[in-house]
């Protein structure tokens, strides 16, 4: 499989997008697989097992959306809550897409990367996973960081006690902390906040996810459920993130913004 040639900008208007109008990080809370499972009368681990198509076409498309990073809530930290037989199956299926897509991740010039507290997961995934980083990572294409044992809550007390041991230590006033400073110490330091924040399933809430790197991305739900998501979908939040007017606390400029490119085919 060949690296895929990323969308010019005639490709892209016929979807409706402009280049200059995408967003640069997207994050995505792929929510509803359990549901989706059950409704049609299926186990729960069948929607695990079917949201995977969904995770493969929405980072291809998003790789030749030529975006910067793609970041997937995976696996929170609450999650360890679930039936043993789900949490089981969740660890495998884990395993093995780390392991899986591993050709498809190098082919593609992807850079994998990883957040969450992952020295709590079995030896095997975590050595699964250092290698597929390790093999990606003199890739120069699209960020996709997998949100793996996370929980935002966790990271920043984490960020806070580290913050701590410096002041306690006497290598940092406590006048000169700053929100950069926090943000340095984050899972995501060296990574761009999320511009756009997907959920799947309509659920209204974030979750635990990246709660301070969220704090001004546009958020954009949907009624479809994971297993269901597809190209289009993703397309459809594009376009409603490019009509949003993102003024980050200030006022909105006086001039208008330039129409979006009229839809051809989706």
């Amino acid at each position: 499989m060949s690296r895929e040639t990323p969308y010019s900008d005639e490709q892209l208007a016929a979807f409706g997008l402009q280049r200059a109008r995408l967003p640069r990080h997207v994050a995505i809370i792929m929510d509803g697989n359990g549901r989706w499972a059950q409704q049609r009368g299926l186990p729960r681990i069948e929607g695990h097992r079917r949201g995977v198509t969904s995770v493969r076409e929405t980072v291809e498309e998003c790789s030749r959306l030529d975006l910067d990073q793609l970041t997937l809530y995976c696996f929170s930290s609450e999650n360890w809550k679930r039936p043993p037989n789900e949490l089981s199956f969740l660890m495998r299926l884990l395993k093995k897409y780390v392991v899986e897509e591993r050709r498809r991740i190098r082919d593609q010039g992807l850079q994998f990367r990883v957040i969450g507290h992952t020295e709590q997961l079995h030896t095997d995934i975590r050595k699964e996973i250092a290698e597929t980083i390790r093999e990606s990572a003199d890739n120069d294409g699209m960020t996709l960081c997998l949100a793996l044992n996370y929980g935002a809550r966790s990271e920043i007390t984490h960020a806070v006690r580290q913050i701590a041991a410096q002041v306690q230590a006497g290598t940092l006033v406590p006048d000169d902390i700053s929100e950069q400073t926090v943000a340095d110490h984050l899972m995501t330091a060296d990574m761009p906040d999320p511009d756009l924040v997907i959920r799947t399933a309509s659920e209204m809430r974030v979750s635990n996810f990246l709660l301070w790197q969220i704090s001004y991305s546009e958020l954009w739900i949907t009624d479809t459920f994971w297993p269901e998501f597809r190209r289009e979908h993703l397309h459809e939040a594009l376009r409603s993130y490019a009509r949003r007017d993102r003024r980050f606390g200030g006022l909105s400029e006086p001039s208008a913004k330039p129409p979006l490119p009229a839809l051809k085919h989706d």
